[in-house]
C-alpha cells in the first residue's frame, strides 16, 4: 500500500498521453490520461465508468445532451450510454475509473 502523486504522473506525460494505470479497487482499473481534441464515440454495454476532470475541462455528448465537466467535478457513465468527449481548448487531466475488460479500450480520437 503505498500513496500515489496524481500530479507527479502527470507531470512525466509527453502531450496527450495516457492513459497510465495507477492502481485497481475491486475489478477495475484506475487510470490518469491526458485529453486533447475530439474522440470518437464509445459505448460500454456492460459496465459503468467514472470520470473524473482534475484540471481543464471536457465536454460530454450524448445524443440526447451535451454535459460540460469541469475541474473538480466527476460524471458517471451508465453502461449502455453512447458519448463523446471533446476538450475544445489546451488539454485536459482526467482519472478514469473503469472495468479491468476496458483496459484496452483507449479513448480514440477523431480523424
Amino acid at each position: 500500500m503505498e500513496k500515489i502523486n496524481i500530479s507527479q504522473h502527470f507531470s512525466q506525460f509527453q502531450g496527450s498521453s495516457g492513459p497510465e494505470v495507477i492502481g485497481e479497487i475491486n475489478g477495475s482499473s484506475i487510470k490518469l490520461e491526458k485529453l486533447q481534441g475530439e474522440f470518437d464515440w464509445q459505448q460500454h454495454d456492460d459496465k459503468d465508468e467514472l470520470l473524473y476532470v482534475i484540471k481543464g475541462r471536457l465536454l460530454m455528448m450524448y445524443h440526447e445532451r451535451n454535459i460540460w465537466v469541469e475541474a473538480g467535478e466527476l460524471i458517471v457513465i451508465p453502461k449502455g450510454v453512447a458519448y463523446k468527449i471533446f476538450v475544445p481548448n489546451g488539454e485536459c487531466h482526467t482519472l478514469f475509473i473503469e472495468p479491468n475488460q476496458h483496459l484496452q479500450a483507449k479513448l480514440k480520437r477523431c480523424s
